[in-house]
């Protein structure tokens, strides 16, 4: 009777293992960032990565090339592809256990398109966006948009994201700025254009950043304790069994805080490790509305995020131009203080920080009642020129006038710049506007402004017979009015370093 037990025993799990499904080989997969239409980077290696079952070879093929690798024990693997000709369509053929063809693949310029709302600004919202969507025939430029997704961990895949071809019915969804820089591009140099869209309105720059960077920096300390505490307190509420209606308020509170787009690192993890290390020329980024109430700790922390991206993006110091703020809220009637003068002084001291950068001003392209200026044309133009004049040779002025230097003159105070195209043109009346003066008591008045013949600017008031300072643009809304002879508008400046209104502000 016991063999006969064993024997049916034995039987069983026969049959069980004959039931049993066979082994579950991983497939190999791609994160979205490769798909149909996608555009590949001219003129450099580019990576291509995914997963598969640990030590399953993989093979990647395309335009007469095919590398291999094998998928480690984590089943991650990547591989290099040789730089391809201009053009295209080509198709990817990644093949392991099964096989992924990608088509319609062209090769040309990519650039990340990445901020916040006015960067993620759609074209259906901009000036005559019918017109724009009438003559959006452009199949060579594509754009891909990701989601909004706030993460501590890193989202490796975002399943909606789809390279997309323009056309009038689809460019209605595609950042305006990331479009009119991209189509400038396309019609100037005549190559296919590939913009990652994956901006994210109301984000401040902490949450684009690696959380392990932010944590070794001495200037970010007290921000991020603010943060440990709000962490520590949603988690303390998790951890209840039973809720008052004041702690369910808090909880609701602090979970969007800790899902939303400015925790340090959400975005970073959220969105950007999806496709950091895609193979792109440069990036354009709108951002820093923010951030301005922080606007003296901007001057650290947007060099640290650009900084830490090209660290870890693996392609050197990458081009990175970004939109200086412009005019927003109501107009001051006297000089003053200003959170939003001083985010857009932090964002024009990082040309001078980091290599390979620059800005587009706009200080008149903004409206004082809406934050969300609705010409985006000539933000992706002035965009459009850095990387025109700086990566692809055309000879056109792309920098704004901005100040260098300043001389005391018999209770004048005239000043120097740099980048004046073509001469002054003050818009409107002919006489500048937007400048202030001040003494050593540090009261800034309005000062009367002189175009001298070698392009110097003479600044002065009968208020101040002793001036030792000149500001310009200096306000949330200035009123100003000095362009160069090519349309660029004056970079607002102050020449004095006196502490304002965010120098304590973590």
């Amino acid at each position: 009777m016991r063999n006969l037990n064993l024997i049916n025993f034995f039987r069983a799990i026969v049959v069980l293992t004959c039931l049993a499904p066979l082994p579950c080989f991983a497939e190999v997969k791609l994160p979205n960032i490769f798909g149909d239409h996608m555009v590949l980077q001219q003129g450099q290696q580019n990576k291509v990565w995914g997963k598969a079952e640990p030590g399953e070879q993989v093979t990647v093929k395309i335009h007469e090339q095919s590398q291999q690798t094998t998928a480690n024990d984590a089943g991650l693997w990547s591989v290099l592809l040789d730089p391809l000709p201009v053009g295209g369509p080509y198709t990817l053929k990644v093949s392991g256990t099964n096989e992924i063809s990608i088509d319609d693949v062209l090769v040309g310029e990519v650039w990340i398109c990445s901020g916040q709302s006015n960067m993620q600004w759609v074209v259906n919202k901009v000036y005559d966006a019918d017109l724009v969507k009438a003559e959006a025939n452009y199949p060579r430029i594509r754009m891909i948009n990701f989601p909004n997704v706030g993460s501590q961990e890193p989202v490796w895949k975002h399943d909606k994201a789809a390279w997309q071809l323009t056309t009038p019915e689809s460019v209605g969804a595609f950042s305006a700025v990331g479009y009119f820089f991209g189509r400038q591009l396309h019609n100037t140099i005549d190559v296919p254009i590939g913009l990652i869209n994956n901006s994210w309105g109301g984000s401040a720059a902490d949450a684009w950043v690696n959380r392990d960077v932010l944590a070794e920096q001495e200037f970010y300390q007290e921000t991020m304790n603010k943060w440990k505490q709000r962490e520590e307190a949603y988690n303390d509420l998790a951890l209840k069994t039973e809720l008052s209606e004041q702690d369910k308020k808090k909880q609701q509170q602090l979970r969007g805080a800790m899902f939303g787009n400015q925790r340090p690192a959400n975005i970073y993890n959220g969105v950007l490790k999806s496709h950091l290390g895609y193979g792109i020329k440069g990036a354009i980024w709108y951002q820093g509305e923010s951030n301005a109430s922080r606007a003296y700790q901007y001057r650290k922390l947007f060099p640290l995020m650009i900084s830490n991206w090209r660290d870890e993006w693996g392609q050197g110091d990458f081009p990175f131009y970004w939109v200086q703020l412009a005019d927003f809220q109501a107009e001051q009637a006297e000089p003053g203080d200003s959170a939003w003068a001083e985010l857009r002084e932090a964002q024009t001291m990082t040309i001078a920080a980091l290599p390979n950068t620059g800005e587009a001003v706009i200080i008149n392209e903004g409206e004082g009642y809406d934050i969300h200026p609705r010409n985006k044309l000539i933000v992706g133009q002035r965009l459009a020129r850095w990387a025109l004049a700086k990566q692809y040779d055309i000879g056109i002025p792309c920098q704004s006038p901005t100040f260098s230097s300043m001389e005391k003159q018999d209770g004048k105070i005239v000043l120097s710049f740099t980048e004046v195209h073509k001469g002054w043109r003050p818009f409107d009346v002919k006489k500048p506007l937007g400048f202030a003066i001040a003494g050593e008591d540090k009261k800034f008045v309005w000062a009367e402004a002189k175009i001298l013949k070698d392009q110097r600017i003479e600044v002065s008031s009968k208020e101040v017979s002793n001036p030792v300072a000149v500001r310009y643009a200096w306000a949330n809304n200035p009123v100003c009015n000095l362009f160069d002879g090519v349309g660029l508008p004056l970079t607002p400046f102050r020449t004095d370093d006196w502490p304002g209104v965010t120098v304590d502000n973590r």
